[in-house]
This record gives structure tokens, sequence and C-alpha cells, in this order.
């Protein structure tokens, strides 16, 4: 008989796609998924990338989250690796580590920070996964013989990826960040999927947005649109049709310019949106909200009977709170100093930048962040970098550059009882140091930097690699740390533990990104030192977090693991609150405890338990 093609291509959305191989429609839908029940929200760059789609994007899901709809973000990157373990922080930004173990875009932290909601491998997607899935598929003659193509096969994957999230988050309304512009070579089989994808789902079902750039020359002292309307031409011309436009600038867009682009782009102007310059990034929902944009894109989308009107009630009024602490007066003035080997680029420590923002604000701390590069000073001039000081953050990284310097500043820390946090590396980097200059093994070093090294304090050790079952490659994602009764770390988490366990104290769970740990056969020295592991792996002899106590030292706390990654506006990560603290503390020593805050500082008598 010969093929008769349906009316609508709604007609043939087939699970799995297995019966549209006869037909142009390549329409592959996963079991269980319920069209007209999952809404998109697809968000495009125009004109330059890292103008913020991914700031844009959680913003405008919060507030869909917060009518008590369940979104599911999902970043999609043009570029051919896997995942983005292996990228330059100096070219992509720090790496953003889920729970799972996957190494992502820094806009899956956006995206977790401003949700408060932990994210999965499906969240992330790359150009070599979808083609690693398309030629898997091919091997196993997942495509009954088909020659292979772009279109329908590969843009086929990628919708069969957004209709899986879907369903597998259970999604309302799954929100779409396509990486680059459009234009650009890399992400245009995601653009062509994601206008097919509005096709198939009918009218109703996905709202476009496209985020685009005011320019302000200061030779002209006004606001160009040009640049703006021609990338708005680029992505018509792809076919898509943007349903709600966002102005990135420097100030305000004006009334002028955003006309010129409603008119260019067929947009309204109660859906042009100036995403300027502010305060702060959490700022933006409540713009947005006043903007009335999440009511248009209820409107888009058909989806004013879900709301939960008491649930966004409340859910904005605890925002409006936080974000009213955050832009209004502080009580404290205090500096923290950053010092790591990409402190010139701050997009490398985005998380840790955030966690001291959310602390500052529930603490009313006005901090001022310095950032530091340990490349760039001697060993022996630390003191005169970190003098003027209140708190130090040694962060996490790889490599031997710059770690001397990171060692002197951890040792003018503990020496001159300035409050300090030691991250991933800053926690091995203090192992070094304690090693050395108390324990007196001179040459104390890790196997990192020295593979010839008599006392490799920090190594990879073979038992641990079989322990783990990670062979070569890092220790990754979240992991469960149990905290020593009484000691300082039980004390930050007490509000974050899953049970107290007598003696054995807290179990917290953390996200880890390293290969090196400390080596076992030194742990006895060190304690005996003074030194207190006070996390360590559950089952296993793997150092977690230490500690000097307060007895000892008013914050000398690390982490082998990256607290930053948990920080949350509304639940601030506790590490960085006991820093903070200790921090306006140091600054104001006058200050009792309850003009800090008793919560965040512990009583000196503070003991771990044996």
């Amino acid at each position: 008989m010969p093929h008769t093609p349906p009316d609508n291509p709604q007609d043939i959305l087939t699970e799995a796609g297995q019966k549209t191989h006869d037909s142009e429609f390549f329409n592959p839908v996963p079991p269980g998924y319920k069209q007209g029940r999952h809404k998109y929200v697809v968000v495009l760059g125009t004109v330059m990338s890292g103008l913020g789609k991914g700031i844009f994007s959680s913003s405008l899901a919060k507030l869909l989250k917060d009518k008590g709809l369940t979104v599911a973000p999902i970043k999609m990157e043009g570029y051919l690796n896997i995942d983005s373990g292996t990228l330059n922080p100096y070219r992509h930004g720090e790496v953003f580590v889920l729970d799972d173990g996957l190494e992502t875009d820094m806009d899956l932290g956006t995206y977790e920070r401003m949700l408060d909601q932990n994210l999965t491998r499906d969240n992330y997607v790359t150009s070599g996964q979808v083609f690693r899935r398309v030629l898997d598929k091919e091997r196993h003659g997942g495509y009954l013989g088909r020659d292979v193509q772009m279109i329908p096969h590969v843009t086929g994957e990628v919708k069969y990826m957004l209709r899986e999230l879907a369903v597998k988050q259970n999604a309302d309304v799954v929100f779409v960040e396509v990486g680059g512009t459009v234009g650009d070579y890399e992400n245009g089989f995601y653009i062509e999927a994601l206008r097919q994808l509005a096709f198939e789902e009918g009218e109703n079902s996905v709202c476009f947005v496209a985020l685009t750039y005011v320019i302000e020359p200061p030779a002209l002292g006004e606001q160009k649109s040009k640049a703006a309307q021609l990338g708005l031409k680029k992505l018509m011309e792809a076919g898509v049709q943007p349903h709600l436009v966002a102005c990135r600038a420097h100030s305000e867009v004006l009334a002028p310019a955003m006309e010129k682009i409603a008119m260019f782009s067929n947009v309204p102007m109660r859906r042009v949106f100036s995403m300027h310059d502010r305060q702060s990034i959490y700022t933006i929902p409540e713009d947005l909200r006043n903007a009335g944009l999440d009511r248009e894109v209820l409107s888009l989308l058909d989806m004013h009977s879900r709301v939960n009107q008491a649930h966004e009630d409340t859910a904005r009024e605890q925002w409006r709170s936080f974000v009213r602490k955050l832009t209004g007066d502080r009580k404290h003035k205090i500096r923290i100093g950053i010092t790591g080997k990409y402190a010139s680029l701050r997009d490398a420590y985005a998380s840790i930048d955030k966690a001291i923002e959310h602390c500052g604000s529930h603490l009313s701390a006005d901090v001022d962040v310095e950032w530091i590069d340990t490349t760039k000073i001697e060993p022996t001039h630390v003191d005169r970098v970190l003098k003027h000081l209140d708190g130090v953050i040694v962060p996490g990284g790889f490599g031997q550059r710059g770690t001397e310097s990171k060692i002197a500043c951890v040792r003018y820390c503990r020496e001159n009882d300035l409050p300090y946090l030691g991250i991933c590396l800053g926690f091995q980097m203090a192992v070094i140091e304690y090693a050395r200059n108390v324990c007196n093994i001179d040459d104390a070093s890790s196997s990192e930097f020295d593979a010839n090294t008599k006392h490799a304090v920090i190594d990879i050790l073979p038992e641990q690699k079989q322990i783990e079952g990670l062979g070569g490659s890092m220790r990754l994602g979240g992991q469960d740390v149990q905290l020593k009764a009484n000691s300082l770390a039980a004390f930050l988490y007490r509000e974050r533990s899953q049970g107290d366990d007598g003696k054995l104290g807290y179990t917290v769970r953390e996200r880890f990104r390293h290969r090196y740990e400390v080596d076992p056969s030194y742990i006895e020295q060190l304690e005996a030192a003074g030194l207190v592991f006070s996390g360590r792996h559950p089952k296993q002899p793997i150092m977690q977090i230490l500690e000097l106590p307060p007895s000892k030292h008013p914050y000398f706390i690390g982490a082998q693991f990256h607290p930053e990654l948990t920080g949350r506006p509304l639940r601030p990560q506790p590490m960085f609150m006991g820093l903070v603290a200790a921090a306006i503390r140091h600054a104001s020593p006058n200050l009792t405890a309850e003009q800090i805050t008793t919560r965040w500082l512990p009583k000196a008598d503070l003991q771990p338990a044996s």
C-alpha cells in the first residue's frame, strides 16, 4: 500500500520512533510521554555569548517553580567534549560538579542555586553526547537500515532527550538553554531540533526567548539596537519566531531601543525585558515578576490553571526577604581574600563568590572579596598581602603552579589567628603546611607536585583506588562524610545533618572532585601534633575535613570536598557561614557573639570526641 502521511505531525509521535522509519516525520518519544502534559521554554542567544542566558532562564524557571510547577532545566552545549571536566577555567569558567558526579558547565550551578534543587546528568547535554548516542544506535541497528543524517536522526535524538528529561523528572516545564549564539555552526542542529519540537508539540507548547545585546558606545552616548536587530533576524531566518526578548545591557534599556527591537522581532513591548546590570542576579526574578513576564509565559503555554497561588505567595515572600537583606544596609564590613591561580577570572570561582554572597546577606555583612593570584606573589611576601584581611580562602585547583605561596598563606593564617577555609587543594595545602611546620617533616609534599618526594603526605594510594573503584580517574560527585562528635565541623553542620550517631557524630553529603588523598600512614603523627580530622569516609580511612579546635584557633578548617557547590541563597553553606562569622569577629573583636550570631560561633571549649 502507498504511504499516506498524517495531516498533523503530532499524530505520528511514537515511542522510540519505531514506526517512523517509513516516513520523513521522525519524532521518537520515550515511554510514558504525554503530549500536552509537558511544556518547553527555550532560551537562545544572539549577538554574542556570555551574556547571561543561564541567569535569565533560571530566574524565569524560579518564578514558575514558585507557582507550584515542576521545572527541569537543561543546558545544551555545542562542543564535542562529553563533559566539562577537561576544560580550562580561563576558557569556560568553573567546572560545576553534580551530585551524580557529572562535570558540567557553570550554568548548572546557577540553576541549582536559583531553583534550590539538585540536578542530574540528564540536565546537561553536549554535542559529543548526542553524536555518541546516535552512533551507538546506528551500530546496534537502531535505524532499520536508514542512512543516518543530521536531519532527521541527530535532531530526532535531541528531541528524544528533551522528552526523556520531561518524563524522568515529571516536569511541567522543561527550560532549554542553548549554548553559544544563533548562527554558530556547532549549535545549529539544536535550533533546528527545537524548531521541529515546536511544530510537533503544537500550539501553546513551546515558548521561545531570545536574549540579545543592546550596545551603548561611550563615544556616541546613546543605545544602539542594530546588532540586536540583526541577531534576531538570524534567529527568524532559522525558522524561530521569538515570543519574548530579553535585552542585555550595561544600563537600563530605554524605550526607543526596546521599541525598535519589538517592531523588528514582532514581539509586543510587554514581552520585551531590560536585563541590564544589577546589584545582584538574585534581584532578577522579582523584576521579571513585576514586569509580568511570568504571566505572559503562562498565557503562551496555557498553564494558568496549574498555578498554586498559596505556594507562590509563600515562596515569593521568602525570596523577597532574602533580597531585602542582600540589597539593604549591612551591619558589618569585612575583607576576605581568595588565593588561587585563576584569581584574574572570577568565573573560575563563581560558586565560591556566590556562597560568600549568600552568607553576607544572612549575617548582614558587606563582604569585600579580594582576588589574590598566588602565582604572582613570593612565599616570603604573603604577610604583606594578607595582613589587612579578615579571612582567607584557599580554593581548589590542579598542578604545582602557585602552591608554595598557597602553603605560605596557610601558615600565615594558622600562626596569626586569621580565619581560614581550605577547599580541596586548600585542604591538602593545610596538611602539607602542618606536616612541615608543626610535625617537622621538612620535605613533606604531594606526589602530584613531586613524584619522588620522600614524604608524600598527600598521595594517590593503591588501596584507595580499590576502595573507590576509580582507577586513575577522579573521585567525583556526592559522598557521605562522617563528622566527629563535638567538633567544629559537627557544630557547623548540625542543621544539615542526616542524624546523630553518638560518638560518630553527624553524617552529611558533599561533592568531591579530586585524585589525591591524605596518606593514612601520616594521620596518627598529624593528629598527635594537634590537627583534627573531623570528617572521614564512613567506612574507609579517607580524610575529608580537618580543623584546629576553637581553643587553639578562632576558625581554621579545610574540606577535601567542594562546599561551595552546595551553597544556596536560602540555605547558605555552613563552612562559609562559619568563615564569615569568624571574619566579622576578626574585623570587630569588641563585638559580642550575640551581636554577630551565636549560631555560627562555637564556644572555645568545644572539643571533638576522641
